[in-house]
């Protein structure tokens, strides 16, 4: 990819030295995940899986939220349908999971950038993403449980990044919280001033784009697929894809230059 395109001018997408920025940019629905945004980002993930030239990606949001989650009105017309809804709010919720894997099955890792409000599905983007900074002032909830509707699909992702009881205690009491004791909770890495947020998200994409990017591919995946395996099964998975990134040029061009204590070599990321 090169330069700034726009997918129905729902996602912006510029990119520069190997770093992907997309741009939820649906301010006037605070960046709602409708039927057209979930597609609109699936496109966007599917471009930038295949593209070799793509490091890093960052995911932020047009206007003072980064996202509402679903949009409700959206999903409320549906209960004029035949079968009051539930054939299209099943389809919905499995585009939605679809578009979260996309994000964790990514060979880049993705970073969310947070101001303003993260809720509901929203709240499930940024524990989808492998890092997230956060301003100040941004909060966080998985609020459905307060009109009506348990947050199911946001709770698989949550409680994958979060200790049990305080996923629980996010997804039963609908709290909004504050940017710092989501940090506490581990759903984000950093919290900053509102104006250094952007500058400290870029920050951590290049240090990771330095890297080779065979060696970030190769992580990022073992990293997911191990946490979903017994201690024994993970160990054994993990000793196979170190001996496979072994056989990488830029781990052997590396290693070699680490143990003759010369400079880092220009990574191929082969």
């Amino acid at each position: 990819m090169d330069g700034t395109m726009e997918n129905n001018q729902l996602i912006l997408l510029s990119d520069q030295d190997g770093i992907c920025v997309l741009t939820l940019n649906a301010p006037k629905s605070i960046n709602a995940l409708s039927e057209a945004m979930l597609a609109a980002m699936s496109d966007m993930l599917d471009a930038i899986a295949a593209d070799g030239s793509i490091k890093v990606v960052i995911l932020r949001s047009g206007g003072n939220h980064f996202c509402a989650g679903h949009n409700l009105k959206e999903m409320t017309a549906h209960r004029a349908d035949e079968d009051g809804g539930f054939q299209y709010f099943q389809d919905l919720f499995a585009k939605c999971s679809a578009m979260m894997l996309r994000v964790v099955r990514l060979p880049q890792p993705v970073i969310a950038e947070i101001k303003g409000i993260a809720t509901a599905a929203g709240c499930q983007l940024v524990a989808s993403c492998d890092l997230a900074v956060a301003a100040e002032d941004a909060t966080f909830a998985t609020s459905g449980v307060n009109i009506g509707l348990f947050c199911s699909t946001p709770m698989v992702a949550l409680s994958r990044n979060v200790p049990r009881k305080m996923a629980m205690e996010m997804l039963l009491m609908g709290e909004f919280l504050p940017a710092t004791r989501v940090a506490e909770m581990g759903l984000v890495n950093r919290v900053v001033p509102l104006a250094e947020v952007e500058a400290k998200t870029m920050e951590m994409a290049r240090i990771i784009a330095d890297k080779s990017p065979s060696a970030v591919k190769i992580g990022k995946r073992a990293f997911y697929e191990q946490a979903e395996m017994s201690l024994e099964e993970a160990y054994a998975f993990a000793g196979r894809t170190m001996a496979e990134n072994m056989m990488a040029r830029d781990a052997e061009a590396g290693i070699g230059a680490f143990t003759r204590k010369e400079p880092m070599p220009e990574w191929t990321g082969e």
